[in-house]
């Protein structure tokens, strides 16, 4: 089977690019209800992936006196703790599964590192199960 199958294109997938500021991204993932979300660069490269962990631990390592101030703090100050691993659009079910194990959802990117989309676990399980 292939990886694409399980594709949700880039053009379904919610994300937060470089140059927004942290205030964008929280405003992002409350209203998404995301606990993870790709960040990506301008020219569509996948720099990693931002967690609510991350933000809170940027919040409170960085004191502020009202959410304005978050405005002129861009997303990249944000220490990122772990990033997701992507896979390349080509790779075999075994890689794609092993990755899907350790994290919700699985970048995929193209022959030139672009990020073309995502794969979740969900969707993966879900094909599991309706095809056992």
């Amino acid at each position: 089977m292939n990886v694409l199958f399980f594709l949700t294109p880039k053009s379904q997938v919610k994300f937060i690019d470089e140059t927004m500021s942290v205030r964008q991204a929280l405003e992002v993932m409350d209203f998404y209800r995301y606990s993870t979300i790709p960040l990506l660069s301008k020219d569509g490269k996948l720099v990693g992936t931002i967690s609510e962990g991350d933000l809170l631990f940027y919040l409170k390592n960085h004191p502020f006196c009202n959410l304005s101030d978050l405005d002129n703090t861009n997303i990249l100050k944000v220490k990122r703790n772990r990033d997701y691993l992507p896979i390349k659009a080509n790779v075999e079910m075994s890689d794609l599964i092993s990755a899907a194990i350790n994290q919700n959802f699985v970048p995929v990117l193209d022959d030139q590192m672009n990020f073309i989309g995502m794969v979740t676990r969900k969707s993966i399980i879900n094909y599991l199960y309706l095809n056992k």
